[in-house]
């Protein structure tokens, strides 16, 4: 069983069904499809998941729904990041009690006046309530959405504490000298990006792949990105349509929808508000992913 997550993984989007509970039954089918096009593992609940909408509970019962529907635990992390710590502890806990180890911890994102120390503190108060060594989390540094940043020097400090059970660390900030400084800080984690357009460039300065949210509607422009593929103006044309929009997870769900002819892939919990129609969004994704790339 892999150490650390490496290569390319997706932020899974969640599908929902009428009553706003997962559509666990889509969610498996759509990581099979996606690890039919190299894909290595996907991420449950993470930002591109609507992961803060989803409690304890709900998450732990759709990991059981997906491990019955085969998808493998090993090619599975989950986000496990909650204001409370308790909560991040319950869903460490039990996502270990069920086979999978790879666990993306938010730091507590209410109080944006944590200190360094205060973020240390409650990194390895998770860790050291879970006391399980088969535990592998990341760090998830994306504080343009969370509010809370994780600095250099906590991301060395508890790889150091506490050895492989800090695996890695997810950088998310769209910042490649952020990146670059927690390559420099801590260069035994195991980073990876989620700005699909630093993939190629991540990877050529240590990096471990990718986690990202493109992959699920444009995963082979993704896949020639981690091959190192001169199409980083094509990706970064690509992340534009969505990023540009309202709303990151309304588009790329009404893309899904587009792609696969299911309208179920629209549905989001509130606050978010779906989108009426991905056609013209899909259409220009089209003009960018279709052309065969060298």
């Amino acid at each position: 069983m892999t150490e650390a997550i490496r290569g390319f993984w997706v932020a899974s989007a969640t599908p929902l069904a009428t009553d706003g509970s997962v559509d666990s039954v889509k969610l498996a089918a759509h990581a099979k499809q996606l690890f039919g096009k190299d894909v290595d593992g996907v991420v449950l609940f993470g930002t591109t998941g609507e992961g803060t909408s989803f409690n304890v509970t709900e998450r732990i019962a759709t990991l059981e729904a997906v491990l019955k529907a085969g998808v493998p635990a090993e090619r599975i992390g989950i986000g496990g990041g909650f204001p409370a710590i308790s909560d991040s502890i319950a869903l460490t806990r039990a996502a270990l009690g069920l086979g999978l180890r790879h666990v993306l911890v938010l730091p507590p994102y209410f109080d944006r006046s944590v200190t360094a120390a205060g973020i240390e503190d409650a990194f390895a108060a998770i860790i050291d309530r879970v006391a399980d060594d088969r535990l592998r989390a990341y760090l998830y540094h994306i504080p343009q959405i969370s509010g809370v940043a994780i600095p250099t020097s906590v991301a060395a400090s508890l790889r150091k504490r506490y050895g492989k059970m800090v695996a890695g660390l997810k950088d998310s900030s769209g910042d490649f000298k952020q990146f670059q400084a927690f390559r420099a800080a801590a260069p035994e984690l195991a980073i990876t990006v989620g700005n699909e357009t630093d993939i190629a460039r991540a990877i050529a300065g240590g990096g471990a792949g990718t986690i990202c949210g493109m992959a699920n509607i444009a995963p082979e422009l993704v896949k020639a990105m981690i091959d190192g593929k001169d199409v980083e103006a094509r990706m970064q044309a690509a992340v534009d349509i969505v990023v540009k929009s309202p709303s990151f997870l309304t588009t790329l769900k009404a893309i899904l929808a587009a792609q696969t002819g299911d309208s179920g892939w629209l549905r989001v919990r509130p606050p978010l508000r779906a989108l009426s129609d991905g056609a013209a969004l899909k259409a220009k994704l089209d003009e960018l992913t279709s052309p065969a790339i060298a």
